[in-house]
């Protein structure tokens, strides 16, 4: 595999985020891009105008994790790596990319992708490049909206969730990018899947997501990331770019 020296992160828009390295770029659970229009922004603007080998990641069937638009992406240095309920649910023929569920792995001399496990459909993903290890979380979290959800659910939720991280502890316990969850729409008790996250894996840098337009709910968790020794990111635009963040 090759060696890395540069890495460069985009916030594009929701839980969609792209990586820029050198000679390639990969975009994660692409849902409309930064601009101000659907077809507009860093994914359009740029990564589709460039040749070089472009992997797109998706990570379930949900409207706001997959776009059927990135089917539409014709081009040779297009890599789709989709999760298999995509394909399960008739949203995309098996000629449209390479499918993966829980426990697969594909690679090439770029980069290798593990698919792992979640708490809601689909999977989430391991990304090794170079030497760094990167994780894009999906819909893996603690869903439970304790707030309005009985004792027992909210039970039922954490268990699902922590039986995760320990399947995912047991691939990778230290991570040096998450991209995962920071979603203030469960309630008063939403940070809590990111600190577990953070308590039971070695994670250097945070990048929130499913927070949008919540810029400052997701900003709250630093301190708690802090305290484990990660840095979150402080997203404040759609579009934003974080140069050599690892």
């Amino acid at each position: 595999m090759i060696r890395i020296t540069m890495m460069k992160l985009i916030y594009i828009y929701h839980s969609c985020y792209a990586i820029e390295a050198e000679g390639f770029a990969v975009i994660f659970d692409y849902y409309h891009d930064s601009g101000n229009l659907p077809r507009e922004g860093y994914v359009h603007d740029k990564l589709l105008r460039c040749s070089k080998p472009l992997y797109v990641l998706a990570s379930h069937v949900h409207p706001d994790h997959f776009n059927r638009e990135i089917l539409e992406w014709k081009s040779s240095n297009i890599i789709r790596i989709l999760s298999t309920d995509i394909l399960d649910s008739d949203r995309a023929k098996a000629s449209d990319g390479i499918f993966l569920q829980k426990g697969d792995i594909w690679q090439d001399e770029r980069l290798k992708i593990q698919a792992m496990g979640s708490t809601d459909v689909g999977v989430s993903y391991i990304i090794y490049i170079g030497n760094k290890t990167i994780f894009h979380a999906g819909d893996l979290n603690n869903w439970h909206w304790k707030d309005e959800s009985t004792d027992q659910e909210v039970q039922e939720a954490e268990s699902a969730y922590l039986a995760e991280l320990d399947g995912l502890a047991a691939v990778s316990d230290s991570i040096d990018l998450a991209m995962f969850p920071i979603d203030p729409h469960i309630g008063s008790d939403y940070m809590r899947g990111a600190e577990q996250f953070v308590e039971r894996i070695h994670t250097r840098v945070m990048a929130p997501m499913h927070f949008e337009p919540r810029y400052d709910k997701a900003a709250a968790f630093a301190p708690i990331a802090a305290r484990h020794n990660c840095r979150l990111l402080s997203v404040s635009r759609k579009g934003e770019e974080f140069n050599d963040i690892l």
